[in-house]
């Protein structure tokens, strides 16, 4: 006969771990042999003082749960006390009660308190497995609408981000922004380049934002805080089985992020078997759970960030170029905050505003030593320093001003930026100058760097008087 418990091949599947509470052995007993054969775990208890111990051990899904454990008494009042105690440790278990007195009083209380059911000594067999498979498949439901709960959430959260969460009106951020627009609405595979700090996952949120895609999860993985041992199971999913420890199927972050995006931080920290793994992955538009050799289809977009610079490991041997090319059909370069001249004070002016709310200091601003020190601070930690810089001071600062002193900079960590970049045209014209010796003077691909025409580019190095035999 077939029964939720089997799975379509025909084989018995035990699913869930039940606990019976009594402090009558025999009923111990009796239970555990006639579930056992139904279920995958049967637990037992006599002293119900381990009972909040045994749930959080052994994860109970089901708890048959006596109503009186004192001699002579048989109120029922130590089960609707245990009943409670039970819910507030764990809500979504199920308990179903068992009582020798058939006090339909009592059973009806029980039940708003929160049981399932409410089963009588003698119990029916039958009766008594059926009510706890249908307590374990209300389990089971309760969880899986926990965690569409959960996602729903996040995703509202996304969704009601109507605004930009970039912030920068410097060219070079004009820049990123008019880049970002542009690919977000393709499902191209992005590389965000960039130093520590410098919110490469900030972008990729607004990417995500600004996509078709945005209606769906956008899954974060740290790519340097995955152990090659765990890698496939992360990354690819598993099946029961597979290892050791896989007690259940387990589904990867690839899948997870189905028609969504997937975000790949760190890329430069996999090993070139992993890096293999995750070509494979790209190029078969499927993953096959550790332990399966199943595959199952994915559609993700994908995005990757990394601070180091691929073209030196590749040229080590240390970095796959056929999955650097695959990773960066569209190539996103965030400058550091030191070049960023007037966001700076701009993010500074945003994170005040974010830390005054959170810690309840809405009239404190920056004294005009205080901002001199911030445009003039070289930020080696780019914006990421600026917003724990900005959460320090304000908590330091103790009447209505951030000095200088609350900011807590480090000049001997930092090149003071002065007379640098005076002006908008001046910093403009050092970025093109720095592009263009980093592109041994090529005029085509520097354009194509900063986002402009050739004819754009040539007009702005007479411009600014700019050799291009420098």
């Amino acid at each position: 006969m077939w029964d939720e418990n089997t799975d379509n091949m025909g084989t018995h599947q035990k699913k869930g771990n039940i606990l019976v509470v009594d402090d009558n052995q025999s009923v111990l007993t009796s239970l555990e042999l006639l579930l056992q054969e139904q279920f995958k775990q049967v637990s037992t208890l006599k002293n119900p003082a381990n009972l909040i111990s045994s749930i959080r051990e052994q994860q109970t899904d089901v708890i048959l749960l006596d109503m009186n454990f004192k001699a002579g008494i048989n109120t029922g009042n130590e089960g609707i006390y245990l009943l409670r105690t039970i819910a507030k440790t764990d809500p979504d278990i199920s308990v179903v009660l068992i009582t020798s007195y058939g006090d339909v009083e009592l059973a009806v209380r029980a039940v708003k308190e929160g049981a399932f059911d409410f089963i009588l000594k003698p119990w029916d067999n039958d009766k008594l497995v059926a009510t706890v498979h249908a307590a374990l498949k209300l389990r089971r439901s309760k969880l899986e609408n926990k965690g569409l709960k959960d996602l729903n959430q996040a995703l509202a959260g996304e969704l009601n981000r109507k605004e930009s969460i970039l912030v920068g009106t410097s060219p070079v951020m004009k820049q990123v922004h008019a880049m970002v627009e542009k690919v977000a609405v393709t499902d191209a595979n992005v590389l965000i380049l960039g130093e520590n700090g410098t919110g490469k996952e900030v972008i990729a949120r607004e990417i995500h934002r600004l996509s078709p895609r945005k209606r769906e999860i956008m899954v974060h993985v740290d790519m340097g805080a995955i152990s090659e041992s765990l890698f496939e199971s992360e990354l690819f999913g598993h099946v029961k089985g597979a290892f050791t420890d896989a007690r259940e199927d387990r589904t990867g972050k690839f899948e997870t992020a189905g028609k969504g995006t997937l975000f790949l931080d760190e890329i430069a920290n996999l090993s070139p078997s992993l890096q293999s793994k995750i070509l494979a992955v790209l190029q078969n538009r499927t993953v096959t759970r550790l332990g399966s050799n199943v595959p199952v289809p994915i559609d993700v977009r994908l995005i990757s960030a990394t601070n180091a610079n691929l073209t030196d490991l590749i040229a080590e041997g240390r970095f796959r170029e056929d999955l650097y090319y695959r990773l960066n059909t569209i190539t996103i370069e965030v400058p550091p905050l030191r070049e960023r001249g007037p966001d700076i004070e701009l993010l500074a002016r945003h994170f005040l505003k974010i830390n005054r709310e959170k810690y309840l200091k809405g009239d404190l601003k920056f004294s005009p030593e205080a901002l001199k020190a911030i445009s003039r601070y070289d930020w080696p930690g780019n914006v990421r320093e600026l917003q724990h810089c900005m959460e320090r001071a304000v908590i330091m600062a103790d009447g209505d001003l951030i000095h200088a002193q609350h900011l807590a900079l480090n000049p001997a960590g930092s090149e003071l930026r002065a007379e640098a970049f005076q002006t908008l045209e001046e910093m403009e014209k050092q970025m093109i100058i720095k592009n263009l010796e980093m592109e041994g003077g090529k005029m085509k691909a520097v354009a194509e760097k900063l986002g402009i025409t050739r004819q754009t580019l040539y007009n702005k190095v007479r411009k600014y008087g700019i050799d291009l035999q420098e």
